[in-house]
């Protein structure tokens, strides 16, 4: 099993607090999902995140895989898109650990809450942000010290079932709402008190990215 060092604590805590202040400031992630045995499709997603990034968006999330040509794809982000926080999305096998450890990425996601992935992840200084959906999930997540959590899927929930948690939980955790969401509703979710959004498919694709974001990025984008 992996050993809890009091360094490894503070990381984890203090990467939290990273990704809160760096949410305050554009509060939204764009997650990825490369089609990793498709050259075309790679390079055509690679050079759509270039456009992105120049256009001012900060976080970027790539699905977990154990493809081989996983590691090697975002380190193409990374060497080509340097101002992105990059994370994982996806992660629920402890098998991903070591790829986000070789790569450093700022943070992950996993869709669930599973406390022993979360725990083993902390116990590497490494920050696994736990999907949420009931009460006792937001109860439990908050007790084990995570600061920041997805709910997932909201859009099964509605835009006002985060805020009718607080009376009887107390005061929340900083949350991101993820799964099932789109363009349109940035503006509404994160004027119902949500945190931070995170948008996938919809919002970029074969189809191109969503001119909506990119007029979204134009005007909330402060610099670095």
């Amino acid at each position: 099993m992996l050993n809890t060092s009091d360094s490894d604590h503070s990381i984890w805590l203090a990467r939290q607090e990273a990704l809160i202040a760096s949410l305050r400031c554009q509060p939204f992630l764009l997650v990825v999902r490369p089609q990793l045995g498709d050259s075309l499709s790679c390079q055509r997603l690679l050079d759509q995140l270039k456009d992105l990034h120049e256009a001012g968006l900060r976080h970027l999330e790539v699905a977990w895989s154990s493809h081989a040509g996983w590691c090697r794809f975002v380190q193409e982000i990374q060497e080509c898109c340097p101002r992105f926080a990059l994370g994982a999305a996806s992660v629920v096998a402890i098998e991903a650990l070591d790829d986000l450890q070789s790569l450093d990425l700022a943070y992950a996601m996993a869709p669930c809450w599973d406390p022993a992935l979360v725990g083993a992840a902390r116990d590497l200084g490494q920050l696994l942000i736990p999907g949420v959906l009931s009460p006792t999930e937001v109860q439990q997540t908050t007790a084990f010290g995570c600061r920041l959590v997805k709910l997932f899927p909201a859009a099964t929930v509605g835009v006002a079932y985060w805020k009718r948690l607080e009376a009887p939980l107390g005061p929340l955790p900083f949350v991101i709402a993820a799964g099932g969401l789109t363009t349109i509703d940035l503006s509404a979710w994160l004027g119902a008190g949500h945190d931070a959004i995170a948008l996938g498919r919809r919002a970029i694709g074969d189809h191109g990215v969503d001119p909506v974001l990119l007029g979204w990025l134009n005007r909330s984008s402060t610099p670095a």
